[in-house]
This record gives structure tokens, sequence and C-alpha cells, in this order.
């Protein structure tokens, strides 16, 4: 063991002193360096680690995105691949959005100024929203924010007008496209997903300053949900469960302030569909979950009335926090115990 110890300062060896101030220094014996072992010091005096290193990120990881836009768009021969390069960071990197967008806004300011910059702006936002699985809510988010900060406003139609259009191109084949092959009805299906976050989250602000959706987009919401049930195979059906899912209770909540009986009857057409179609038995169970979470209210709580108001009889959660007494024998009750009072006496 005293070996072991012997060869240690070996390891240590480059940060000794010059030999002359070595030779003044007392050679410890192995009991002392058991005793006190000072190799452990050695990773840190050897550290190559400085205050003045740049700072590390991950690999791949942008510090920020924004910081190769400070001299706008130089960088990019092309409005498409500095349109594209953003998008892609947004799809691996979604928390940026935030602190990013407005950057991205004010170079698309200064770069789209022409009818055809606008339409392909829209164009590329598309595509990668309905192609991206999991661009479909930035993408829509994306769009939002673009119709409300774009200044260019062209004859043919600003943004959001060019948006709803290039929408409404793939709407208008929605019955083909429903009974199309695989293909074919995989790209409808993210288009039927992404016009449900587009439905969401696309804010129409009136005259007045109030905010609305897009009555537009809950008529076509509609539209498709009847393409894809009237065509009931299982990946239809999937995506009808995913828009519903994502939409069926603000969709209610509209239908109900115009008097409409629209998600009666769409609950109608997938009992029938249940009971009739020949989908797969997963499909049929994940059709009366829906159903269920409907009747839940889509999964909403409401508010529970105030302590003040609340009574045994209209609320069944009034004697939940109430404290628990235990009788002489160890007996636990509560005020919902019949004879509280008199065993309280």
């Amino acid at each position: 063991m005293s070996d072991g110890f012997d060869r240690a300062p070996e390891q240590t060896k480059p940060l000794r002193a010059p030999p002359s101030s070595q030779d003044k220094i007392p050679q410890q014996n192995s009991e002392s360096a058991m005793a006190k072992p000072q190799v452990v010091v050695a990773p840190v005096l050897m550290s190559k680690l400085s205050v003045n290193a740049p700072e590390f990120y991950p690999s791949g990881y942008s510090s920020n995105y924004a910081e190769s836009y400070e001299d706008g768009c130089e960088d990019y021969p092309t409005l498409s691949e500095y349109v594209q390069d953003f998008l892609n960071h947004l799809t691996e990197q979604p928390g940026s959005f935030e602190t990013e967008i407005e950057q991205f806004a004010e170079t698309l300011n200064g770069w789209v100024t022409t009818d055809d910059a606008l339409q392909e702006l829209v164009e590329l936002i598309y595509q990668q929203a309905t192609s991206i699985p999991n661009f479909s809510y930035m993408g829509a988010r994306l769009c939002n924010y673009l119709s409300h900060h774009l200044t260019i406003s062209p004859q043919s139609g600003n943004f959001r007008q060019l948006l709803l259009q290039r929408c409404r191109t793939e709407y208008e084949v929605k019955d083909q496209a429903a009974k199309g092959d695989e293909v074919t009805r995989k790209r409808f299906h993210a288009f039927v997903l992404f016009l449900g976050e587009l439905y969401l989250n696309l804010e129409i602000k009136g005259t007045n300053g109030q905010v609305t959706r897009a009555d537009i987009l809950q008529v076509g919401l509609r539209e498709l949900l009847n393409a894809l049930f009237s065509n009931p195979m299982d990946d239809n059906l999937i995506c009808a469960v995913k828009l519903l899912k994502l939409t069926g209770s603000v969709l209610e909540d509209a239908w109900k302030e115009k008097g409409k009986m629209d998600m009666e009857e769409i609950i109608q057409r997938i009992e029938n569909v249940v009971l009739d179609a020949n989908c797969s038995r997963d499909v049929k169970q994940m059709l009366l979950k829906l159903v269920e979470l409907r009747s839940s209210n889509w999964g909403r709580v409401h508010a529970t009335s105030t302590y003040r108001e609340a009574t045994p009889e209209n609320d069944p959660n009034y004697f939940m926090n109430e404290p628990t007494f235990y009788t002489s024998d160890g007996v636990p009750f509560t005020a919902a115990d019949p004879g509280m009072l008199w065993r309280l006496d």
C-alpha cells in the first residue's frame, strides 16, 4: 500500500515547483500520507478550465438564434431558405418562439414586399405545419402572430386571407381525400388537425378591439367531420377523434351560443358508427371513450360553490374539509355523522 502512495506524487509531477525548491520540501512518510492524503487536490490543480472560456451549449443548441439575423437575412440568398431555416429551428426548439418571433417578423417585413413573396411565405408555413406532425400547433401560433404583425397587405389579400385561401384549396377536395389511398388520407388528416389548431389559435380582432375566432373555420371543421365519418375507415375515425378531443369543447360552446345542436348530431353519428361500421375494436373503444368524455363536459370541472353558499344538499363535497373527531372509544366521526352534536355535548 505504501508503494501506491509513493507513486501518487508522480501523477502530479507537472504541478511541482522547480527541483531547487522541491529539495526543501520534507518527504512525507506513508503513515502521514494515509492520515492526510493530499492527492485529491490534483484534479483541481490540473484542470484546464478557465473563467474566460466561452459559454458551453449542448451540441445542436443555439443560445440565441436571433443573433444570426441581427444584420437581417444577408446570409441567406433566398426567402425560402431563410424561412425554412427558421421553421426547422422552431420544430427542434419550440420554446424559442416567444424570444425570437419578433425578430423574425421584423426581418420578414423588410423582405416580404411583393405578392409573390407573401404567397411563398404562406406556402412554406403551410407545408411545414401539415408535413411535420408536431408542428401543427406551433404553425398555428406562428400564423396568428404574423397575421397581426406583417405590414404588407397587397390587393391579392393579407397574410391571413392568403392562408385561409390556401386552406380552402385543400378543403375543397375533402371528400376525395377522405376516400383516397393511404398516402392521400394521411396528408388530409394532417390538414384537418392543422385547421383545428388554426381555429383555436387564429385570433380575429374586431373594429371595437374584441377578439373572436374565425367562423369560417368553425363551419369548415363541421364539414370535415362529416367527410371523415362518411368514410369510416380506422384512420379517418382516429383523425376525427383527435380533432374532437382538440376542439370539441370550444366547438360545442360556439354552437350552443348560436342555438345549434351540431354536437348532438355528431355524437349520434359516432354511436351509429360504433354499431354499424366495420372498424376495429380498438377504434370503437376510442369512439366510446370520446362519447364518455363529452358526457363529462369534455373533462372540464366547474368551480364549486363558495363555502358560505355550499350546503350538504347542493355540494357533495361539503363535509370533505371538516375536521374528524373521535369518541372515547377511538371511533372517528365528523359533521356528517347524525349524532355528532349529541356526542360533542
